[in-house]
C-alpha cells in the first residue's frame, strides 16, 4: 500500500494567523475570549479552551457574557458583521481582529460596491459565519446564491447594477458555472472572484490525487466549509472516500484492498491531526 498526502493540505495562511494570534495573546496572562470559534476545528478549539480561552458564541451570548475588564476579545478567522465589530469595540475591551485577510478584502469590496448603489450577490452558504459577516458590511440590497438552481431562478432588474462575490471556500468550478449563468443571461454584473488561492490550490491538489487513488481520506471538522468541498470533490473522483475528524473516526479495515491511499485535509486541520491519521494507517498496514 502507498500512502500519499496531497500537495496542499492543512492549515492555510488565514487559519495559521488567527490561531497564532490567540497563542500570542495568551502570553499576556490576561483573560482571552474569541468571538465565535477561532476556526472551524473542534480539536483546535478544545486545546485553546484547555488553556483558558473562552468562546463567545453569538450576539446574544455577548450580551449575557461579562468579560473581565482587562479581557482581550479576538475576532474569529471567518470575520463578523460591521454591527458586531462596532459592538465589540464599543464595549471598551481590547479587540484583536483575526479575520482572514482574504475575507477582510471581501468586506471592503462589498462595502465600497454597495455604497455606489450596486446590489451585492454572494455565492456561498447563507448559514456560514463568513457569509453572514460579509452580508453585514453591505450598504443596501443583497442576495445569496447557494447553488446553480438559485442562480437559474434569479430574475434581475434590468435597471440595476450588480457585483458578484464568493465565499472564500466555495468550490471554484461551481463558482465559474454560476458566473456562466449570469453571463448567459447578460446581467449587468461585475464579477469579483474572491475564492482564496489556498482554497483553489487544495481543491486542485485533492482532485488530482483522488483521480489516481483507490481510497481517499479527507480530514477536517464537519462544520468546516472548505473541508466539505474537498470531500465532495474527492468523492466525485473516488467513490471510496472517507470524511474523518480524528484517527478514531477511520475504519482502517475498509482500506485493505487499496493500493494507493490519498490523504487531504481542510484549511483548519492542524498538522498533528494529519500526521496522526497517516500514522494510524501506516500502523495498520506496515
Amino acid at each position: 500500500m502507498e500512502i500519499v498526502l496531497a500537495e496542499h493540505a492543512g492549515f492555510c495562511f488565514g487559519v495559521e494567523r488567527a490561531v497564532q494570534s490567540v497563542y500570542e495573546k495568551l502570553k499576556t496572562g490576561r483573560p482571552i475570549y474569541t468571538y465565535g470559534p477561532i476556526v472551524h476545528n473542534e480539536e483546535v478549539v478544545r486545546e485553546l479552551e484547555e488553556k483558558g480561552v473562552k468562546v463567545i458564541k453569538d450576539e446574544d451570548d455577548l450580551e449575557r457574557t461579562v468579560p473581565e475588564k482587562d479581557a482581550i476579545i479576538i475576532i474569529r478567522a471567518h470575520g463578523v458583521s460591521e454591527a458586531v465589530y462596532n459592538k465589540l469595540a464599543d464595549k471598551g475591551f481590547e479587540v484583536v481582529d483575526a479575520t482572514c485577510p482574504f475575507v477582510k478584502k471581501i468586506h471592503r469590496t462589498v462595502m465600497q460596491e454597495s455604497s455606489l448603489g450596486r446590489e451585492i450577490l454572494i455565492v456561498g452558504d447563507p448559514d456560514h459565519p463568513e457569509v453572514q459577516g460579509i452580508k453585514g458590511w453591505i450598504k443596501g440590497k443583497s442576495k445569496i446564491f447557494q447553488n446553480l438552481s438559485d442562480a437559474e431562478k434569479f430574475s434581475p432588474n434590468a435597471d440595476s447594477d450588480y457585483t458578484l462575490v464568493s465565499q472564500t471556500t466555495f468550490q471554484s468550478k461551481k463558482f465559474q458555472e454560476i458566473v456562466a449563468i449570469f453571463e448567459k443571461k447578460e446581467y449587468n454584473v461585475n464579477v469579483v472572484n474572491t475564492i482564496c488561492n489556498a482554497t483553489e490550490e487544495r481543491q486542485r491538489a485533492a482532485e488530482s490525487l483522488a483521480s489516481k487513488a483507490d481510497a481517499m481520506i479527507v480530514i477536517g471538522s464537519h462544520t468546516s466549509s472548505n473541508t466539505k468541498k474537498l470531500f465532495e470533490i474527492c468523492k466525485n473522483c473516488c467513490e471510496n472516500t472517507f470524511y474523518v475528524q480524528t484517527p478514531d473516526d477511520l475504519d482502517t479495515g475498509r482500506l485493505a484492498s487499496a493500493n494507493l491511499v490519498g490523504i487531504t485535509a481542510g484549511a483548519s486541520t492542524p498538522q498533528k491531526l494529519i500526521e496522526e491519521v497517516q500514522n494510524n494507517v501506516r500502523g495498520t498496514y506496515f
